[in-house]
C-alpha cells in the first residue's frame, strides 16, 4: 500500500544544500525526526497532508529547546493534551479541509505538506539563512509556525492559552546570529 503522504527526500547531514523548492530539503539531521514524526501523525490521523499542528506536535516531541520556550506549568501540558486529542476528537473537522491562508505565500513543489505548513518550513529555512546557519533549527520552525494567525498550530496554542506573539518573542531572545 502506498502512503498517502509522499515521502520527502532524505538530506545529507554535511552536504551542500540542494537547490529547488521542496521545503523539506532545507532541514538537517536535527529536524529530520520532526518532519518524519509529522508525516507519521498525518498518516495515522487520516489526513491528506502534513499541517502546522502536526509539525508543532512533532517539534515539541523531538526538540527540547523548542519545548522549553513554552515555559513550565499547566499551559504546555494542556497544549500537548490538545495535540494528542487531535486524532480522537479534537481536530477531526480539519481532516477534510486543506490548511491554507493568504498571510503567507504558497510554496509550490512541497508535496505532502499543506500550503501553510510548506510556507512555514520555507520561512524557517530563510530565518536560518538570515542568521548565517546552514540548516534551520527547531526554534526557526517554531517561529515560523506561530507567524500566521490562520495556522492550525496557532489555533491549538490559543486553546491552550499560549500567546503566539509571546512565543515568538521568546524564540527571538534565544536565537542569536551565528558568527
Amino acid at each position: 500500500m502506498q502512503p498517502r503522504i509522499p515521502r520527502q527526500p532524505a538530506v545529507a547531514q554535511d552536504g551542500p544544500r540542494p537547490a529547488g523548492n521542496d521545503a523539506d530539503v532545507r532541514f538537517g539531521a536535527a529536524l529530520a525526526p520532526v518532519v518524519s514524526g509529522a508525516r507519521r501523525r498525518a498518516v495515522r490521523d487520516g489526513d491528506r497532508q502534513i499541517d502546522t499542528a502536526h509539525l508543532l506536535h512533532s517539534l515539541l516531541e523531538y526538540d527540547p529547546e523548542a519545548c522549553a520556550v513554552l515555559g513550565e506549568g499547566p499551559r504546555p501540558a494542556r497544549l500537548l493534551g490538545y495535540l494528542v486529542q487531535r486524532s480522537i476528537g479534537y481536530g477531526l473537522r480539519w481532516q477534510s479541509a486543506v490548511e491554507d491562508s493568504a498571510a503567507l505565500p504558497v510554496v509550490i513543489g512541497a508535496d505532502g505538506f499543506s500550503p501553510l505548513a510548506a510556507a512555514a518550513m520555507e520561512y524557517a529555512a530563510r530565518r536560518a539563512e538570515g542568521r548565517g546557519a546552514a540548516w534551520a533549527c527547531g526554534l526557526d520552525l517554531l517561529a515560523a509556525l506561530v507567524m500566521d494567525p490562520q495556522a492550525r498550530a496557532v489555533e491549538v496554542l490559543g486553546r491552550a492559552a499560549l500567546a503566539p506573539d509571546e512565543i515568538l518573542t521568546r524564540v527571538l531572545e534565544r536565537l542569536e546570529p551565528t558568527p
